[in-house]
């Protein structure tokens, strides 16, 4: 035997081959898959987004639109309604205060009764009542007052209808509900499809919504008021905060020294831009109301909170626009003898102009869909006369939506919509105009 240690191959030693090395070729390609990879994903993920974005926004528009364009129609009743004037109250010597006080509910009750002569029960007869609006009797008031000769005749008059008819006719009221879950009963509904039979049921385009002031009853409540009161206080934030930001801008870039104190109030600025719009209510409403006694619920005190909030967006946006204008301009203007206030005022302000007057409307959107700050100085109340002043009681379109949204009346779920599509159409165009000044005016250098 041989004394020859026996050897022993082990299956788990590695293998000694040289491994081929991988070609740079190789190695780059695979790089740039996995690179080309994310970017796809990248492209994929921001589309998702903006696709995602697009159909939140489209539904929001289309729930509003559902909701809100029954607003814009009305329905009316045409009835027979006799002047006489022992019911009224009133002769054709009357003077314009006893015209305006006459009973006109009570002809237009016996019309009602007169159309539908079967009606004896005194619940029937409250529920035919309803029928018509409470509007229908300053319409019967505005022709007496025209036309005192009308004492006396019979008339043959479209009045509006009251808030549930108005929703039967609209197909807001289920019907097929019992009748005690619904609160337009059945012999409503017969009145109003006899009605509807003789040709006496009419829906027309609501123009009272544009025309009249805010009610309490939704058939005949309109944004008159509350347009007129958003116009008046937006011209006052304007008044206030355009020459002010524009002021305030032009020195902070054209003529400030650069030290700590004009940092500090770059930096209180842009602070100012973060701070939420309640905070600027509380400020309106403890200095212009309870120190300077100025009038509550005014567009001059609403313009006034309004433009606080409004400088800092548009000092910012003037400052970017004066920035924007090329250093060339001024060196050339200087080079010519002009002074610092002409290079400014005849060179850079009117190049930078477009630019700032789009941040200005930008900032006179954000104001006009402003609430909470004109809930601080009580722009809240309700307010059905038209503001003529300055410093008339006023609301605005943003805070007459919040009081709607909070009325039980059905009537005014489809107002409220509709009154956020008119405040919509409104900021839509101000950004539209906004943009096509932008693309007019401006240069690129």
């Amino acid at each position: 035997m041989s004394n020859q240690p026996e050897t022993r191959t082990d299956i788990n030693e590695p293998n000694d081959q040289p491994v081929p090395e991988r070609n740079t070729t190789e190695i780059v390609r695979t790089g740039l898959k996995k690179r080309y990879a994310r970017e796809r994903r990248f492209r994929l993920f921001g589309l998702t987004a903006i696709l995602a974005s697009l159909s939140f926004l489209a539904m929001l528009i289309i729930t509003i639109s559902i909701k809100g364009l029954p607003a814009f129609t009305q329905t009316f009743m045409k009835l027979d309604v006799t002047m006489d004037a022992s019911t009224l109250g009133v002769s054709e010597d009357s003077d314009v205060d006893q015209l305006r006080k006459a009973n006109y509910s009570g002809v237009i009750k016996k019309s009602l009764l007169t159309t539908f002569p079967d009606v004896k029960k005194r619940n029937d007869k409250k529920a035919l009542y309803k029928l018509v609006s409470k509007g229908g009797q300053y319409d019967l008031q505005s022709k007496v007052i025209a036309n005192p000769e009308l004492i006396g005749q019979t008339l043959s008059v479209w009045l509006p209808v009251g808030d549930d008819v108005n929703s039967y006719m609209k197909g807001i009221i289920d019907t097929d509900l019992p009748e005690k879950q619904r609160r337009f009963k059945d012999n409503q509904i017969e009145w109003i499809e006899s009605l509807k039979s003789d040709d006496r049921i009419e829906q027309r385009f609501n123009s009272t919504f544009f025309t009249q002031g805010d009610s309490r009853e939704p058939e005949i409540a309109g944004i008159r008021g509350a347009l007129f009161g958003t116009m008046l206080t937006l011209a006052v934030t304007l008044a206030l905060s355009f020459p002010v930001a524009v002021a305030a801008a032009v020195y902070l870039e054209e003529f400030a020294p650069k030290n700590r104190w004009t940092d500090m109030i770059e930096v209180n600025i842009n602070n100012l831009a973060a701070v939420p719009s309640i905070v600027f209510g509380l400020l309106g409403l403890a200095v212009f109301i309870n120190y300077f006694n100025l009038p509550r619920s005014a567009p001059l005190v609403g313009g006034l909170v309004l433009s606080l909030m409004t400088l800092p967006t548009i000092i910012i946006s003037s400052r970017a626009a004066l920035k924007s204008v090329p250093p060339s301009i001024r060196d050339a203007a200087l080079g010519l003898g002009a002074s610092r206030l002409q290079v400014v005022f005849h060179h850079v302000l009117p190049l930078a102009m477009p630019g700032i007057l789009t941040g200005t409307i930008i900032g006179m959107a954000q104001a006009l869909g402003e609430t909470a700050p004109l809930l601080m100085i009580g722009m809240v109340a309700f307010i059905v006369d038209v503001p003529t002043t300055l410093t008339d009681p006023a609301t605005v379109l943003p805070v007459q939506i919040f009081q709607w949204a909070d009325l039980p009346e059905k009537g005014f779920v489809e107002k409220t919509s509709a009154a956020i599509m008119v405040l919509l159409a409104f900021l839509i165009c101000m950004n539209a105009f906004a943009v096509y000044l932008r693309s007019k005016f401006e240069r690129k250098w």
